[in-house]
């Protein structure tokens, strides 16, 4: 009697913990499913990018390369997913997430908080200084002296918010190859831009001694660049924050920062 009632107490306690085990499982699977439900297109990440803004992503024999490339290919590794590259011109970007063209945006995006209405961030990965470029004799190397001048600009990017914050005139430029050639053709005073960009161009374009460089991340601090995703992307985004965690971690961030930009600007300046 005793052996019948202990193999019953044994029956139901494997009963129960099968019971928890499903429980767990269905959990868990609810959570991949959510997910994989932020996904654009299954068991891939698609991200949009310009392809045209050397070093963060740009063209070499044909094939896109460049900081975020790589790194999009490493956030897709940790995810699991293949990555896809959607190259977009800037102007239609970042409302290319919201039209669901892709999954995020790895562009050298700064969070702002007109951003921040209307689309989630991920945790930087980077944070980019500025670069006030201006012809040799224009001697311009204070952001107050920029008051009053035409600068070379992307529409609506963090560049142009900043020249408009004191008190420049807008030349909307796409890329930053046509900003200096704007420059030099005396239609533009100069631009504000990434400086990690002009070292990336001036290692392939030696031909930059007309111009004036300022480092101004001692007049404006550095922005925090982060991956654009979709106001309702929540589960998505949790996982991108958890594998740029990892990829931090792994030393891969510090890696690909040295690799493209010279120096590791992936920790928040002190």
């Amino acid at each position: 009697m005793k052996l019948k009632q202990t193999f019953t107490k044994i029956g139901l306690t494997l009963l129960t913990g099968a019971a928890f085990l499903g429980v767990l499982g269905a959990t868990s699977s609810s959570k991949a499913a959510n997910y994989q439900g932020d996904l654009v297109n299954q068991k891939q990440l698609t991200i949009g990018l310009e392809g045209t803004y050397k070093p963060y992503s740009y063209r070499q024999d044909g094939k896109l390369t460049g900081f975020e490339v790589k790194l999009g290919q490493a956030l897709a590794k940790k995810l699991g997913l293949k990555a896809k590259f959607v190259p977009t011109k800037w102007d239609s970007l970042v409302a290319g997430v919201g039209a669901d063209k892709y999954d995020l945006v790895l562009n050298n995006i700064t969070q702002t908080p007109e951003r921040k209405k209307n689309y989630r961030f991920s945790t930087p990965y980077i944070y980019s200084r500025y670069a006030l470029i201006s012809p040799k004799k224009a001697k311009l190397t204070k952001v107050q002296a920029i008051k009053g001048k035409t600068l070379a600009e992307g529409t609506g990017t963090n560049n142009a918010q900043v020249a408009k914050k004191y008190g420049a005139k807008i030349s909307a430029s796409g890329e930053f190859a046509n900003s200096l050639a704007l420059i030099r053709q005396g239609r533009a005073d100069g631009t504000i831009n990434s400086l990690e960009a002009y070292y990336a161009y001036a290692k392939s374009d030696k031909k930059v001694s007309d111009l004036n460089v300022t480092d101004l991340s001692k007049q404006v601090k550095p922005v925090k660049v982060s991956a654009l995703l979709k106001k309702d992307n929540r589960q998505l985004q949790k996982a991108v924050d958890q594998a740029l965690k990892q990829l931090a971690k792994d030393g891969t961030l510090s890696k690909l920062s040295k690799q493209y930009f010279g120096a590791d600007i992936t920790k928040a300046p002190k």
